[in-house]
């Protein structure tokens, strides 16, 4: 596996996920959040984003965090594995609240340095009615590509914790 691509909602562990693929893999990691932020949380404009995943996605190696659905078709077609983070709601949401308190006016590792961690309830709410919404068009996208790349869908810590054992022990012979 060259190039893997971690989705899920906000707070499922992608970035954790992704850092942990990393120091086993040696594969580098290109947390989407940190190029598509500007200051201030101003986002890139479409054409230079657009840009920017298409160089990333080009590359021969990488591990990619982050939903973007705009361009989550051209991320999915370019990696070999995607890795689908199912988590239960009320985990994320205490998972986003957790780190808005270990941030507080900072930012996260994986985050653009001028966007200090922030919470706010548009935030939430798309947190919250992420099962309803961003999961369903998820399912779909995933369900197109069945059989043409290979789909890890992990709905537990106890399951990621399975997984990043098996890579442990497999390393990138992943199927």
């Amino acid at each position: 596996m060259n190039r893997i691509l971690v989705i899920g909602s906000a707070g499922s562990g992608k970035s954790t996920l992704s850092r942990k693929l990393h120091y086993i893999l040696d594969l580098p990691v290109v947390h989407l959040d940190t190029y598509y932020w500007n200051a201030d949380w101003v986002p890139k404009p479409n054409e230079e984003w657009n840009n920017i995943v298409e160089q990333f996605i080009n590359e021969e190696h990488w591990i990619m965090d982050g939903n973007y659905s705009r361009t989550m078709d051209i991320r999915i077609n370019k990696a070999d594995l995607i890795i689908f983070l199912d988590m239960p709601r009320l985990l994320c949401i205490y998972r986003i609240i957790k780190r808005r308190i270990i941030y507080h006016k900072k930012s996260r590792p994986d985050m653009n340095q001028e966007c200090p961690e922030k919470l706010d309830w548009d935030f939430v709410k798309w947190v919250w009615n992420y099962r309803k919404k961003g999961r369903v068009n998820t399912i779909k996208k995933l369900e197109q590509i069945k059989g043409r790349k290979e789909v890890v869908i992990l709905s537990t810590r106890k399951e990621m914790d399975e997984f990043i054992g098996k890579v442990e022990k497999e390393g990138a012979g992943l199927g």
